[in-house]
């Protein structure tokens, strides 16, 4: 799976459970600052990579996102 795959899987993700639009969901965006994330959100949203992904990201991997491109950069080492 590409990186652009990936990222386009996240921003579903991402719009779904923080009812945010897709189209403004850029690589740089940070979860607190742009998405308006919490920690609970961000948990859900660990939640939903591990599920569409068929993975399980460590809670300490998932406490160092800070943006998108973390996850998509992570991501793209451990999904085939």
């Amino acid at each position: 799976m590409t990186k652009d795959e990936i990222f386009e899987k996240v921003k579903d993700i991402i719009s779904d459970k923080l009812a945010y639009d897709r189209d403004k969901i850029k690589l740089e965006s940070s979860f607190i600052n742009d998405l308006k994330a919490d920690s609970m959100d961000i948990l859900d949203l660990v939640d939903g990579f591990d599920e569409e992904f068929n993975i399980t990201i460590p809670e300490e991997s998932g406490r160092t996102f800070e943006t998108v491109g973390d996850v998509v950069d992570f991501l793209a080492t451990v999904v085939k």
